[in-house]
């Protein structure tokens, strides 16, 4: 991502309409969302057209795709077009709570270190260094192994808590850059307090990074989710994309040419994550004037 324009609070309302009318123009935008939004809506009222259950036996084992069963049913006669809406839902959900709440520490670590500095610049810094450092992954595997019961919630809550460290030093760059400029000293010597300054004249001016850079996050936590699924260290109950994926490897639906079983969770994955990475670049390409295409 690039870095940010430099201009005044009060021109943000201007910015954003000069925004609009780039991204509603942008080619890369629109085919994301065109992409993203329909598995959101069928991900909200898919259930609507499902028998309830996604885990039930309501039909004959590996049977391929019919009208009765849209995507097949699995080895064990369940509907995988429900499994398919439900793990939908999981992976949306894990991606807004694990990518919020990383975008969350990391405003609000990078925020605090870039504006106050000193000696709490050099705290926070260390600290995200720190986490930086960990390996994620195998730190989110072995407490998933060793927890009892795991659920989409407390997976998006390992997922975020070792995920911001790369958004707080950026956005520590950028608050840094921005916090001598003339209408944050204006803010400062009127005795406006810090958060305000911060939500009121610094955040405004970085809303367009702030937006990308919880995109690039959910997307992030939905891989990271997808291959914790995959392992076997998924959600104890319900169903996701990833544990899909993890049940055709494990009875051998490749194997047996149960394309049916695997094909449609690892399409969906790909198809949200890709159409989450084409939305950031032409994202990229709305909010700086060097990148659009006229």
């Amino acid at each position: 991502m690039t870095a940010i324009p430099v201009k005044r609070s009060e021109g943000i309302p201007a910015r954003r309409r000069e925004a609009l009318y780039f991204a509603v123009r942008n080619g890369k935008l629109l085919a994301g969302l065109a992409v993203l939004l329909p598995l959101l809506v069928l991900a909200v009222f898919g259930p609507l057209l499902t028998q309830g259950d996604p885990n039930a036996y309501v039909g004959l084992p590996a049977a391929a795709p019919s009208g009765e069963h849209w995507f097949g049913t699995t080895m064990f006669g369940q509907d995988i077009f429900a499994q398919f809406v439900y793990g939908l839902q999981a992976t949306f959900l894990v991606g807004v709570l694990g990518g919020g709440l990383a975008a969350f520490i990391g405003m609000v670590i990078g925020f605090t270190a870039g504006y106050r500095g000193g000696l709490v610049d050099e705290v926070l810094n260390m600290l995200t260094n720190i986490i930086l450092v960990l390996p994620a992954l195998a730190v989110l595997l072995i407490i998933n192994a060793y927890l009892g019961i795991r659920s989409v919630g407390v997976q998006a809550l390992f997922i975020g808590l070792t995920s911001w460290p790369w958004a707080a030093r950026a956005i520590r760059a950028q608050t840094f850059s921005l916090r001598s400029r003339d209408f944050v000293d204006l803010a400062r010597l009127s005795g406006v307090r810090t958060w305000k300054i911060i939500s009121r004249e610094i955040a405004p001016n970085m809303s367009s990074y702030l937006f990308m850079t919880f995109i690039l996050l959910f997307g992030g936590s939905i891989l990271i989710a997808a291959s914790l699924d995959f392992i076997g260290l998924g959600p104890s109950q319900g169903v996701s994309l990833g544990l899909m994926l993890n049940n055709a490897a494990r009875w051998s639906a490749l194997h047996l040419g149960l394309w049916w079983w695997f094909v449609p969770p690892g399409a969906g994955i790909t198809a949200i994550v890709g159409a989450l990475y084409v939305m950031n670049v032409g994202l990229d390409e709305v909010f700086n004037p060097k990148l659009r295409e006229l």
